[in-house]
């Protein structure tokens, strides 16, 4: 069943890289159920995690858009 969600700059750029929450979460030393819960911005990252994030990405998200992802929000996506 597809549904039009907002989704996170966060979440967004880790799918379009073919990334798992695992993946990612393992990079960036933290549980993926934490990085899970920011990406469905139930859990607000420290300043910290948001650049290591960033830097993760080569600075393709931004910290901005990672701690303020409201701000940065896109249609789409499969739930």
């Amino acid at each position: 069943m597809q549904r039009s969600i907002n989704v996170t700059p966060l979440k967004a750029i880790r799918l379009q890289r073919g990334l798992s929450l695992t993946e990612v979460s393992t990079a960036v030393h933290i549980d993926s159920g934490n990085l899970s819960r920011i990406e469905r911005r139930q859990q607000t990252p420290s300043l910290e995690l948001a650049e290591r994030l960033s830097k993760f990405y080569g600075a393709a998200v931004t910290e901005m858009q990672i701690l303020y992802p409201e701000r940065f929000m896109q249609e789409g996506g499969d739930v």
